[in-house]
Order: structure tokens, then C-alpha cells, then sequence
């Protein structure tokens, strides 16, 4: 019988366990193994709840159009869980006022001349640049490119400054000018090239964008846990060795060796690494590998929600949340109005406010070493500030991701490349897998999981 150990039990590791299952040959016996450090599935997605709130301490939500994604869920039967995002204005928070981002706009990049003009976050100086896009050709630009520099030889610095970058680097966790476009928005290079400016590209393809427009995000009704549980669950072939830390892989002459903290080893036939790359590097232990492998780059965040015993009707009408811009008297990166968001996060309909520190923040050093009595005395100044609120909270809840958040620089793509090339060179039948590597979004984890089952499949 052949022996197959999946190392992580996040969304990757689940999905190439549930692909892996779902398209096996009837009648092959295979022994099938997860292991996951933590006492729980999920491992960036988990939901605790608390006094009538659901709080995601990850991932908040699914990006629906993501290929696949809607798939797995049909998969499970699991549809008449699903909840969709309730649609509204995201803001700016800039000069310590609240700007609509304007409508018909993507990541904060007009898709039309009306979006363009509708912006109150740049002069008009600034959009003359912008229309300028049109008679500037692309001479240079590839998508291994910088996203910054391409957006702003194009579309001109202000918008890229004031309306563009703080909603990008929000999304990516990183400085614009070292992300490349093939890790984030890679479509824009073919925008450019093919209509001669990125805004004529988006209304080319208007449709596509304005199906995308309304309901973009989903979750389910006690939170994205339930997907994890749910997979769990239609995986009664797994044996799942929870709370179970991986502590090196060993090949051998019969395939690999697989050590635990629990002092158990396992020999496995295949084996995929559906962690993050610090475990990889341990675990390999290969010093020819860790040249490499230092070369994918994490950032920190500190993630934290307060929960009231007010109704979340005083927020702004129709507001869904904001990011902060660099001349705010705001600490923090950007605020989500969970339930307002998310109606299925608060029972009784109170306000529910999630707030993010990221590390590119000018205090994070001093944000991250704070006790949770000092970062909630922080959030709830934000929270004053911006929304004019001054009650205290009936919940707090904190996280810190410390370099646990990957960052797809310029040099992402090629060390992946050299990498998984090692790998395959180095050590036949095991794959590396997970958002490390392969996407940050829950969306590119599932697809990258179902990928990562046919390689597995091939070998079998």
C-alpha cells in the first residue's frame, strides 16, 4: 500500500487531499496522512465566536469569480451555506476625511473617463495625466515589470500616490514599486498593449468587470470555518494527526521519511509540503535548497476586531469600510466595517469593526511589541477618530501575524521557477505547495490544491 502525507491543514493541503480522493483509481489502496501543527483545521482560515459576533482571525472572505472556488463548494454540497458580501462605499481616509473611492474603478484604477472624473482624491491637473495614458506607447513594460513604475510612467504619479497605491498595497501587503504585475494584476500589460491604455482596455472588457462588480466576495454562515469542517468532514479517509507538529523529511531509498513531534515516523511514498516556506526550509534542512528559498519574502500584520453594544446603524449610510492614506492622523493601515460587510457576523446586529496594522506602518515595530491592553487603547482612538465613536468594547480580538503574510516582490517568479526545478531534480515525488508559493488568496489555494492532486495522481 502506498503512503501519501500531506504536511499542512490549511486550505491547500485540504483541497489536494479532497482532489487527490475525489479522482483516485476505484479499488487503489492508498494510506492517506495530514498532518497540522495546530489543534484546528485551516489554518489562516479560522472563525471564533463570540458574544453574538463571528470573527475571521485571517482570511474574512472568498473572492467568488476565482476559478474553482464556486466549483469546490458544489463539490461538497454545500451551497445552502454560502453568504454574500453586501455591497457599498469603500473610502480613502486621507487629510482626516473620509473619500469615496469612486464607483467603476478597480484596485483604485479608473476603468472609465466618468470613474476618472467622479474621483474627489485628485486634482484636475492629475487627471489630465491620467487621460494622457493614451498617446504615451509601451516600450518597455512586461509583467515581470513593476507594478508601481508601470503605473506611474502611464497614469502619472498622483493617482498612483493618493487613489491608486493605498488600495493596492492593502490588497498585496507590499510596496508597490517592488511588486511585480505578473504576481498582481498581470491583465494590465495586455490592456496597455492591445488598446494602446489601460482605461480603453477595462471598457473593452466592461462586461466581464461589472458582472464581477456586485456580490464579489463570499463566505458561509458561521464563517469561513465551516468550509474547513465541511472538508473534514467528506474526508473520512484522512487519518488527520492534529496538534501535530512536522519536524524534518528524510528522503530515503524507499521514498521519504517523515518525523513528528510526537516522535512518530512515517514512510511515505509522496510527500507534499502545504506550509509556509520557513517550514519547508526546516524541515528539508538542505542547505543547497536555502539559498533559494530565502528569497521569498514575508510581511507582518496585526489584525484586530472590536465589537460593540451599539447598533451598526451609526456608521456612515451605505459605507463598507476604508484604508488609510499617508497623511492621516489615523494609526492604523485600513478598517473594515465588519457588520455592516457581513451581516452574518453580528447576531443582533451591533457594530462589528475590524481594523489592520501592517508592517509598512511608520509604528509597527512599536504596534507589534505592544500588550493587547495597548493595541486596543490604539484601535479605539482610530475608531474615535474616524467615526466619532467613544463607547468601549464588548469584545476584542487580536492577531499577530509576524512574518507570516508572503510578499510577491519582482524576484517571486524566478526563484519559484529555480525551486520547484531543485525540488524536482533533488527530491522525486515530493511537492511543495500553499500561498507561500503558489497565490496569497483562498481562491488561488484551492485551484493551486487541485493542481498540486494531479501531480500526486501522476506519480501514484
Amino acid at each position: 500500500m502506498k503512503t501519501v502525507v500531506v504536511v499542512g491543514g490549511g486550505i491547500t493541503g485540504l483541497c489536494t487531499m479532497h482532489y487527490l480522493i475525489r479522482q483516485a483509481k476505484e479499488g487503489e489502496k492508498v494510506r492517506y496522512i495530514l498532518a497540522e501543527k495546530n489543534p484546528y483545521l485551516g489554518g489562516k482560515m479560522h472563525s471564533v465566536e463570540e458574544k453574538g459576533f463571528i470573527m475571521e482571525t485571517g482570511a474574512d472572505s472568498i473572492v467568488a469569480r476565482h476559478p474553482g472556488v464556486l466549483e469546490l463548494i458544489s463539490d461538497l454540497d454545500f451551497e445552502s451555506e454560502l453568504v454574500y458580501n453586501e455591497t457599498g462605499i469603500s473610502y480613502i481616509h486621507t487629510n482626516n476625511e473620509l473619500h469615496a473611492i469612486p464607483a467603476g474603478s478597480t484596485f483604485g484604477i479608473p476603468m472609465s473617463v466618468e470613474s476618472l472624473q467622479a474621483s474627489t482624491l485628485i486634482s484636475e491637473e492629475g487627471k489630465k495625466r491620467v487621460l494622457k495614458d493614451s498617446e504615451i506607447p509601451n516600450t518597455k513594460f512586461t509583467k515581470e515589470s513593476s507594478i508601481g513604475e508601470f503605473l506611474e510612467y502611464f497614469l502619472g504619479k498622483e493617482i498612483v500616490e493618493k487613489q491608486i497605491a493605498p488600495v493596492l498595497a492593502g490588497v498585496y501587503s507590499g510596496d508597490l514599486y517592488q511588486l511585480s504585475l505578473a504576481s498582481t494584476l498581470p491583465y494590465l500589460v495586455d490592456y496597455k498593449n492591445e488598446y494602446g491604455s489601460i482605461m480603453k482596455g477595462f471598457e473593452a472588457h466592461k462586461e466581464q468587470f461589472e458582472k464581477a462588480a456586485n456580490k464579489k466576495f463570499i463566505s458561509f454562515k458561521n464563517g469561513l470555518s465551516a468550509l474547513i469542517n465541511r472538508l473534514e468532514e467528506m474526508l473520512p479517509q484522512v487519518e488527520f494527526y492534529k496538534n501535530t507538529e512536522t519536524t524534518s523529511v528524510l528522503k530515503n531509498d524507499n521514498g521519504y521519511e517523515v518525523a513528528f513531534s510526537n516522535g512518530e515516523i512515517i514512510q511515505a511514498d509522496v510527500v507534499v509540503l502545504a506550509v509556509p516556506n520557513t517550514v519547508v526550509k526546516n524541515v528539508l534542512n538542505d542547505q543547497e535548497l536555502d539559498g533559494q528559498l530565502e528569497k521569498f519574502t514575508n510581511g507582518s500584520a496585526i489584525t484586530m476586531y472590536l465589537g460593540f453594544d451599539i447598533p451598526d446603524s451609526v456608521l456612515p449610510a451605505d459605507g463598507t469600510g476604508f484604508i488609510v492614506s499617508h497623511n492621516s492622523d489615523l494609526v492604523c493601515n485600513a478598517s473594515t466595517w465588519t457588520s455592516r460587510k457581513w451581516k452574518h457576523t453580528s447576531k443582533n446586529g451591533n457594530l462589528l469593526v475590524r481594523l489592520f496594522y501592517k508592517n509598512n506602518n511608520p509604528r509597527y515595530e512599536e504596534l507589534a511589541s505592544m500588550s493587547e491592553e495597548e493595541l486596543t487603547k490604539v484601535a479605539l482612538e482610530d475608531v474615535r477618530l474616524s467615526l466619532n465613536i467613544e463607547e468601549q468594547p464588548v469584545v476584542v480580538n487580536i492577531k499577530k501575524w509576524i512574518n507570516q503574510m508572503p510578499k510577491y516582490d519582482i524576484a517571486h517568479n524566478e526563484a519559484l521557477q529555480v525551486v520547484v526545478d531543485q525540488i524536482n531534480q533533488k527530491y522525486p515525488n515530493l511537492f511543495i505547495a500553499g500561498c507561500s508559493y503558489f497565490g496569497v488568496g483562498i481562491g488561488a489555494c484551492i485551484e493551486n490544491g487541485k493542481n498540486t492532486a494531479k501531480k500526486v495522481l501522476e506519480v501514484l
